[in-house]
Parts: structure tokens; C-alpha cells; sequence
């Protein structure tokens, strides 16, 4: 894609309004534009950057035989009250009042509307186990929407919901989840503690978030180097006691984003809502259920937070806008011949490229080039004869090297 037919608009300065670095950053850089506190519009490049986390949340959720489905937004009051959430949820949740009077609220989470779409198709035991996920958009009236892409009042989540016969086919399959969210983030070049939490309402099992250490985050994990961590709202140990895992005096204490967290529901909304089978024996059973969340929004917004530096975003290889940034420096002629030559060479290499062919100095160009944040860099100009520079975003060391070898620093 030629930069000067794509668009993008970067800004000299960080919004005022915005105290959080993903927000400032992604802002600046022509990602995301404020429309409201808590809501975005994706622009062009945060569009690519948030569909490639999607796809691989997609390809892993697929990899462990769920299958994708799409639910409505929009749900009746009826089925929430079955449950008892109507009012509970009702200082987050978006309520209003639709055609003839029905009351109708904007999802905040997917647990009635999936239930009552299962109730109506699951009846024997031989039509369980069952998995499925969506990704789709979520609203919540969020009380302290200040904080980018981590707190929205409407956000992208993945959630998957798995349906069991048994309490153990529930457990294995929480394992199998809990593994490929490892897969997922390693993906994303994200460092992430498994933590225990409460497991709630729904069981005296913990629940298990996936946390990012950082200053930044809004949550407080105690943790040891072995993997043992639990969050701040459980956990009855202080710093530099022993760690229940290892036995080391290792206890530490870390701010931290949540970037996904899983559930072992039970029975609780498969009791509340009739959602029931007839086991091999005739006998009536109800559903165990495991609800598991990823919100790639958030995501983007924790990678940008983990990433970057005082020029910018430095994007992980697997979700950067554009596999290369091709930088035309310098206006001659020969000079755009030989750039306009490499960006054909990549293109037939099926290499998706940013070029930026604009008429711009070069001094802008490498400027927004390390806003923007694109993992690899190509530079052509005048001062090199026939050799491309090539770097890496987030280094400082340049290579020199021909325009046939090139193709070689990419994986195709």
C-alpha cells in the first residue's frame, strides 16, 4: 500500500484528555480516534492491528474444536430475569426501552442469550460436549472509562462458552483452554502470569486471570518467579514471605493488566435458565458450563503499554499493521526508481508493505515511521547507491544490503 493513497493522520502532540499511554499513543499515531470517554473509532491501521489479534484468537479457539457464532447485542429483559442479573447488573449495563414497551439492554456478557439458544437445541447426552465462542463487541457503563483501549464502555471480547456433562469433562476442558491462552500470548510476544482469583458466585474453585506486569495496570498481584500468583483480592500473604509454591521467601507485590480470564461456571445459569439433558440411563441432568474471555481491544491497548518508547510504538511481528515500512527518502529520480523497484520485489513476494512514496522530508518520515511503529524498516536513498538500509524497530543497529537479498529477511 502506497502511504500517500492510505489513510492516515498522525498528530504533533498527545490529546490532552488522554492520561493512558496506549490512548495518547495509538491516538498520535493514527490508530484510534475519540469519539467519546470509553469509545473509539478504529482507523485504518488499528482496523488491521486489531483483526490480526482476532485471527489469532480465532485460529487457537478453532484449534481446541470451538466453533464461531455471532449473538445479538441487543437482549430482552425476560431471559436476564431468570437469572436474577436485570437489576443486579443494572449499573452497568445499558437499559432501555424498545418498541411496544419491551425493556431491552445492550450486552454486556453473553451467559442468557447463550443459554437460551442451547436450551432450545441440547437434549440428550449425545449432544454434549459443546463449544462456542463469538467475537464481538460488548458495552458496559463503565464508572472510570480513563484508561485508553483497558477500560471501554464498548469493547471487542472473545468469549467462549463450553457445555459438559460432567464436572470433570468441565475441568479437563478449562485445562485445554487455560494452555491454548498460553499458545495466544506467546504469539503476541506477551509475558503473562497465570492468577488465581475468586472464583466467585460461581464456584470455590479460583478462577484464573491472565495478568501483564506492568506500572501501569489497575490490578495488584502478589507473585514468585516459580508461576505461583494470585490477585491482591484473595490473597493472604505480603511481601517477601514464602511463597506456598516453592517455599522460597519470594513473595512480590506487582501492578498488573488482566488480558483474559477464565471461569468454571457449574451449573449456576444452566439451574437458572432449564438448560438440561437426559443422561444414557433417561434421567434428567443439568448442563456444567466454563465461560472463557479475551478481549482483543484490551489487548491492543496492553500490547501498546508494554511496547513502545519515547518515539513511539514498537509492534510485536505477529500483530504490526504492515509486515514492512518502506521509506522513500530523498526525491530524484533514480532514487524513487529503485524504492518504486523494491516495493514491486516485496509485493510479488507477498509481502504486505507500507510505502511511504510521499513527497515529505526525510526527517518527518523517520519520525512518524517510529510513531506508527511497524516491526521492520526498509529505507531507501540517495546516500546508498544500490544497498537498502534495514532495522528493526526497536534496535538501533542498521544493515546494508542489496535489493535481491531483501526478500530474505522476511519469513515467506
Amino acid at each position: 500500500m502506497r502511504q500517500s493513497e492510505y489513510f492516515i493522520k498522525t498528530l504533533k502532540e498527545a490529546p490532552t484528555d488522554e492520561t493512558s499511554i496506549n490512548a495518547q499513543l495509538l491516538i498520535r499515531a493514527g490508530y484510534i480516534d475519540k469519539l467519546l470517554a470509553g469509545a473509539y473509532t478504529y482507523l485504518p491501521l488499528g482496523v488491521r492491528v486489531l483483526d490480526k489479534i482476532k485471527q489469532i484468537v480465532r485460529e487457537e479457539m478453532n484449534n481446541i474444536g470451538a466453533h464461531e457464532i455471532l449473538m445479538p447485542a441487543l437482549q430482552p429483559k425476560n431471559i436476564w430475569e431468570e437469572t436474577d442479573r436485570w437489576q443486579q447488573m443494572k449499573d452497568i449495563m445499558f437499559q432501555f426501552k424498545g418498541r411496544g414497551g419491551i425493556d431491552i439492554g445492550l450486552g454486556t456478557t453473553h451467559e442468557e442469550p447463550i443459554v437460551d439458544m442451547l436450551r432450545k437445541r441440547v437434549n440428550s447426552y449425545r449432544d454434549l460436549p459443546v463449544y462456542l465462542y463469538q467475537i464481538q463487541d460488548k458495552f458496559r457503563n463503565e464508572p472510570r472509562a480513563k484508561s485508553g483501549l483497558l477500560r471501554g464502555r464498548e469493547f471487542s471480547m472473545k468469549d467462549l462458552y463450553s457445555f459438559h456433562q460432567t464436572e470433570q469433562d468441565l475441568k479437563d476442558y478449562y485445562e485445554v483452554v487455560k494452555q491454548s491462552y498460553v499458545k495466544i500470548f506467546q504469539k503476541l510476544d506477551m509475558e503473562v502470569l497465570i492468577v488465581e482469583a475468586s472464583g466467585g458466585v460461581f464456584s470455590k474453585e479460583y478462577s484464573h486471570e491472565f495478568q501483564v506486569l506492568t506500572p501501569n495496570g489497575e490490578d495488584t498481584i502478589y507473585y514468585c518467579q516459580c508461576g505461583w500468583a494470585q490477585n491482591k483480592e484473595i490473597v493472604k500473604l505480603k511481601v517477601g514471605d514464602d511463597c506456598p509454591n516453592c517455599n522460597q521467601a519470594s513473595i512480590q507485590e506487582s501492578k498488573a493488566i488482566e488480558v483474559g480470564n477464565i471461569f468454571k461456571l457449574g451449573q449456576k445459569y444452566a439451574k437458572a435458565m432449564n438448560l438440561s439433558y437426559l443422561d444414557d440411563h433417561g434421567k434428567k441432568q443439568y448442563v456444567y458450563m466454563g465461560c472463557y474471555g479475551f478481549g482483543p481491544s484490551r489487548v491492543m491497548g496492553s500490547i501498546v503499554e508494554l511496547f513502545n518508547d519515547a518515539n513511539g510504538i514498537i509492534w510485536p511481528a505477529a500483530v504490526s499493521p504492515w509486515s514492512a515500512h518502506l521509506l522513500l527518502l530523498g526525491n530524484d529520480q533514480e532514487t524513487r526508481a529503485k524504492a518504486d523497484k523494491l516495493y514491486a520485489e516485496l509485493q510479488a513476494n507477498n509481502i504486505d508493505v507500507l510505502y511511504d512514496d510521499r513527497d515529505e522530508s526525510p526527517g518527518l518520515k523517520l519520525k512518524e515511521a517510529d510513531l506508527i511503529g511497524i516491526t521492520k524498516r526498509l529505507i531507501v536513498s540517495d546516500k546508498n547507491k544500490d544497498l537498502i538500509e534495514y532495522k528493526l524497530r526497536q534496535e538501533e543497529e542498521i544493515s546494508k544490503h542489496a535489493i535481491k537479498d531483501i526478500i530474505k529477511l522476511f519469513d515467506v
